[in-house]
């Protein structure tokens, strides 16, 4: 709520508000009427439409362009839940992200928000067929690049997404045979060290760990998850992994 009212006092002396401008607004409500982890489509349905005017104005293209990243994914995960209509806004975010990554080859954002849509378009289309079509490798060089850039972008964004890759690809003989679940374990306690850690670096961590069989450890951060409280910055996303580490803790028992 305060990050809305300090988006209206900081927007309220424009006497017209650019579409940028109304997109961030809209962006910020994406968690009204959040039920655990699922959001109303009004506000981020809205946000999506003006920052598509806004990336039509090359004045704040870049910027609309980012915050479309955000929104697509966003959309799709926590909003849509039509499987066709998922992929098809992960779609349009990976193929937006990959433009500007051919014009902004050096920016983390364009960079880590094209992974963030490219990883759930995976999920959706099958991590197995995806890893054959090569974007176990994409997702794997575009972390590298992104630790590369800035190892502390979003608490160690390029390691968590670097160890999740490891952890998630299947090992397959002679095509894909890099994946290495002590890379995953590796990588994913860089993420948690780097910055703060995530509820989704711990839980990937933890599931890694327990792939590893050190289980205590594995179930004391998911214990740790599953009783945090959901921030109001990413409360549908919190939502998603406190919910993720209660089912694995009632699973593992």
């Amino acid at each position: 709520m305060r990050q809305i009212l300090i988006y209206y006092c900081f927007f309220g002396w424009i006497a017209a508000q650019t579409d940028l401008a109304k997109g961030i607004i809209a962006y910020e409500r994406r968690h009204d009427g959040c039920v655990e982890d699922r959001a109303q489509s009004g506000p981020i349905s809205e946000a999506i439409g003006f920052f598509k005017q806004a990336l039509e104005q090359s004045e704040t293209e870049n910027e609309a362009a980012l915050y479309l990243l955000k929104s697509y994914y966003f959309k799709a995960k926590f909003s849509e839940s039509d499987k066709k209509k998922k992929k098809e806004l992960l779609k349009k975010g990976k193929d937006l992200g990959q433009k500007f990554l051919d014009w902004f080859p050096d920016s983390v954002e364009y960079r880590y928000w094209y992974l963030v849509n490219l990883g759930s378009w995976a999920e959706i289309y099958g991590i197995l067929a995806a890893a054959k079509e090569g974007v176990a490798d994409q997702m794997r060089s575009h972390s590298e690049k992104i630790i590369k850039i800035n190892s502390e972008y979003k608490d160690g964004g390029g390691y968590f997404m670097l160890g999740a890759v490891h952890y998630k690809s299947p090992y397959i003989p002679f095509f894909l045979s890099w994946p290495d679940n002590d890379e995953a374990v590796k990588w994913l306690r860089k993420a948690v060290e780097t910055g703060k850690a995530t509820l989704n670096q711990n839980v990937y961590l933890a599931q890694a760990l327990y792939k590893k069989k050190n289980y205590s450890e594995a179930i004391k951060l998911l214990e740790i998850v599953s009783q945090t409280e959901p921030s109001e910055n990413d409360y549908a996303s919190d939502w998603e992994w406190i919910k993720k580490a209660r089912e694995l803790l009632k699973d593992w028992e």
